[in-house]
């Protein structure tokens, strides 16, 4: 006897709810993915807030002394010195002492650097009229830098 072909279509099963506790896991991730979504986002903004400060040229001359870096973000001996100058920099408050940089490769850091004469991989040591203290050229360790900084700053360190 030869079997007879079934019109039928097989039963599929109804997908199943998700239990209470796949929505609980389903918020508590949503929840952790958003916040460190969120966190990202506001140390992203830190970050541009801060170079933007670095770079503000405008606050030279406001009173307080400034160590303004002649700086290439594309060289790696600049990077360096952005490095160990940041370190240095550490231990004195903004009404003591400011960093800032000025790039070459924006309009203003080209500026600056051309109307000093100062190539880039150059700390310039500025006092708080802006009158031009000291000016140190090439890679630096943070150590070195210090000294300059505390006199720059007006600080004495006990021998």
């Amino acid at each position: 006897m030869a079997k007879r072909k079934s019109n039928r279509r097989p039963k599929t099963k109804a997908p199943e709810q998700p239990s209470r506790r796949d929505m609980l896991k389903l918020v508590r991730n949503g929840g952790l993915g958003a916040a460190a979504l969120a966190g990202t986002g506001w140390l992203g903004l830190s970050a541009v807030r801060a170079t933007a400060a670095e770079q503000d040229l405008s606050r030279i001359g406001q009173g307080v002394p400034t160590v303004v870096q002649i700086h290439d973000p594309q060289c790696a001996m600049c990077t360096s010195l952005q490095r160990q100058t940041r370190k240095a920099m550490r231990c004195y408050a903004e009404d003591q002492l400011i960093y800032l940089v000025a790039s070459i490769r924006t309009e203003d850091g080209a500026a600056f650097a051309n109307f000093h004469g100062q190539p880039h991989v150059t700390l310039m040591l500025l006092d708080g009229d802006g009158e031009v203290r000291n000016v140190l050229q090439g890679v630096r360790s943070h150590d070195t830098l210090k000294p300059a900084f505390n006199r720059l700053a007006g600080v004495t360190v006990p021998a």
